[in-house]
């Protein structure tokens, strides 16, 4: 059986599939290179060395700089058999790797971002995407749990990152960070800014899908706490009744409810015995067709409320609860 893609993966997946501008998979490989990057230096020359587990993203990485930049890149694998199979897919930038750098305004020493990579909407969802693509995940809307983050390696880093996402125009966004280990994690926790951070990096199908199990889940949690809610209703009306018609009861046996003076309580303690699972707005109601006037669930409560005292007065109780 084919196993099923998570959530994160079917995010990635579809940006790598989207066609963008230049100026946006400039911004997108910039991020991709600073946050997944490692450079090295063989015999004094430059080289980037990027790895990833996703077979997509590291055609989509290959071929968008063979595009942008005509330079050939050797690409390789290598199998690890450990706790599961797993392969990483190896991109190595050596030629041109420093004009690369200098192009795309990448330095790994500092963790400024350059405006010339990010300076409108487009380019900084790019810019998002890399990173994303770099180091993101995203819960399914399934979970109990809705989180979204991208892990970063840098304090400074993290803060322009949080500098770029405010400098969004076409949206709202509340971010937070955390630190795990050695890593400064940028998260976001509300369903809305998920779903609208999905459309920023270009993953439109990703949010749709999220936005409906949402919807979905939240629909059945409303119906869930309605259905408690008229259980413990239901219990209630179930309890007040039954201690209604103890006392109802007492008073027919020593008194009779025919002979009680007040029409009121006479009348609604004729109509509480003959429906036992009435609720109390149904008991107004009904006392009100009686009466041929208004009686509101309150007068019925206040007329039980005397009717107990007498019940309890009968009984010789004398707890006025």
């Amino acid at each position: 059986m084919r196993p099923t893609l998570s959530f994160t993966r079917k995010v990635k997946e579809e940006i790598v599939t989207k066609p963008f501008t230049e100026e946006r998979l400039r911004a997108l490989v910039s991020a991709f290179i600073k946050v997944n990057g490692r450079m090295e230096i063989k015999n004094r020359c430059v080289a980037i060395l990027l790895q990833t587990e996703n077979a997509k993203i590291a055609k989509f990485i290959y071929q968008i700089i063979q595009q942008i930049y005509g330079i050939n890149i050797r690409f390789s694998y290598e199998k690890t058999m450990k706790f599961k199979r797993r392969i990483t897919y190896n991109i190595i930038i050596d030629q041109e790797a420093e004009y690369i750098m200098g192009d795309l305004e990448i330095s790994f020493l500092e963790g400024k971002i350059a405006k010339n990579i990010v300076f409108n909407d487009d380019m900084i969802g790019g810019y998002l995407a890399g990173a994303f693509l770099a180091s993101g995940s995203v819960n399914s809307p399934r979970s109990s749990n809705y989180h979204f983050e991208i892990a970063l390696n840098d304090e400074n880093y993290a803060k322009w990152f949080l500098k770029l996402i405010a400098k969004y125009k076409g949206g709202s966004f509340s971010p937070k960070t955390i630190k795990r280990r050695e890593q400064f994690v940028i998260y976001l926790k509300k369903s809305d800014q998920i779903a609208d951070f999905l459309i920023l990096m270009g993953a439109t199908a990703s949010s749709l899908e999220f936005e409906n199990i949402r919807i979905d889940r939240e629909f059945a949690n409303i119906g869930n706490r309605l259905q408690n809610l008229d259980t413990a209703n239901y219990e209630k009306t179930l309890t007040s009744a039954a201690r209604q018609l103890d006392d109802l009861r007492t008073i027919d046996k020593i008194l009779g409810v025919k002979n009680l003076a007040n029409e009121k309580q006479r009348l609604l303690a004729e109509i509480r015995l003959q429906n036992e699972d009435a609720t109390m707005e149904e008991l107004a109601a009904m006392l009100s067709e009686k009466m041929d006037k208004v009686v509101t669930k309150s007068n019925v409560n206040h007329i039980f409320r005397a009717l107990r005292v007498l019940a309890k007065r009968y009984r010789g109780d004398d707890d006025e609860n």
